[in-house]
């Protein structure tokens, strides 16, 4: 493997050529996911209870992308709640930092993104906003910039000329830009470096074939798009080099929760020789779990899997079970990319090393 760092420039703009999430004219404006790749449409959300509600129905999606939005969510309670309270603001917050704290369950990064904002409470005086407002605008440079230093390195770690094989999305539309596992895919193809990109579709939500591919796409990427059951044949059949994701949550022993089918790709990558790489930046990192047993994993609506655009795809009478997230355990991860540093043969001391704890 090539360990070097590839170097990515952070500041031009032609990075990626859309913003997915941003604050503009005292409000939240989010790229609505749901409706992609049809229609390009944004949200304009001016109350915390409808960031909570469209992070809940995934208009934004992608862990690093729910704490941006979960952080501007909490300069709108605070807006509300001094319009309502006054000094007293930090009372009348507190029911809308629950509702946001409740739209997903799985992505920690919405917990830490409400946690680092409460941590400007105390030293407010006065009207909340702008210091807020702020902080919120920090958590979201400092994302994007932490993907440029991820993008550098999980490059750098891949063969040259590589074929890689991702699921679900991990690009700029979940996160603060650019990407975690599509900003290493960003980065290697900047450089020459990928003989091929494979996208599974995903299911039951597709984020593979209606996010990654277009994302991908409108950057000048070339895509191959498969059925999520065609990866092991993939592997065995293409000479795939590496499967490159995101995560959800990581516990403090290297265990990662992502997309489901996650897991089942890990499996499949180790029985073929397949390298396996996590790219998340240290928010996503959960040291008060121990493993991956102690993450809870969302399940969803049954009609997400019974259905499809509408349209009922079962047969009658059928039942469906909905996780949202699997598991995979760290024994089955080659590498996982941080923006403090690569974690290889990621295991508590390992994480502990490079993360803290």
């Amino acid at each position: 493997m090539n360990r070097g760092e590839v170097h990515v420039e952070q500041s031009s703009a032609a990075q990626e050529s859309f913003r997915a999430v941003e604050w503009r004219d005292g409000a939240l404006q989010l790229l609505d996911q749901r409706l992609l790749p049809q229609r390009e449409e944004y949200l304009t959300l001016k109350t915390a209870p409808d960031v909570a509600q469209a992070i809940h129905d995934m208009a934004v999606r992608g862990a690093p992308a729910i704490g941006i939005a979960a952080a501007y969510g909490v300069v709108l309670a605070a807006r509300a709640a001094w319009q309502r309270a006054g000094n007293g603001w930090r009372e009348a917050i507190e029911a809308d930092l629950a509702h946001l704290a409740a739209a997903r369950p799985t992505a920690v990064n919405l917990r830490w993104a409400i946690k680092r904002m409460r941590g400007r409470f105390n030293a407010i005086q006065g009207e909340p906003e702008a210091a807020l407002l702020a902080e919120a605008r920090a958590i979201h440079d400092e994302d994007r910039a932490a993907n440029f230093k991820m993008a550098r390195l999980g490059a750098g770690w891949l063969p040259p000329d590589a074929a890689v094989l991702t699921h679900c999305n991990a690009g700029a539309l979940a996160t603060g830009g650019y990407g975690t596992a599509l900003g290493v895919i960003r980065a290697a193809h900047a450089r020459g470096a990928l003989k091929a990109v494979y996208v599974n579709e995903t299911r039951p939500w597709l984020q593979g074939a209606r996010l990654t591919a277009w994302e991908l796409l409108r950057d000048g990427i070339p895509v191959t798009l498969l059925a999520d059951a065609a990866a092991a044949h993939l592997m065995a059949t293409r000479g795939i080099d590496c499967v490159i994701v995101g995560a959800d949550r990581i516990a403090a022993n290297g265990d990662t929760a992502n997309k489901i089918g996650t897991y089942m790709l890990a499996l499949s990558a180790r029985a073929h020789g397949v390298k396996f790489m996590v790219v998340a930046p240290g928010s996503t990192f959960d040291l008060s779990l121990d493993s991956g047993r102690d993450i809870p994993v969302e399940a969803r609506d049954a009609a997400e899997v019974l259905r499809h655009g509408g349209r009922p795809v079962a047969a009658a009478g059928a039942t469906a079970w909905n996780p949202v997230f699997d598991v995979t355990p760290a024994g089955l991860i080659d590498v996982i990319v941080t923006e403090k540093g690569l974690i290889e043969r990621p295991d508590a001391a390992r994480v502990a090393a490079v993360i803290g704890g």
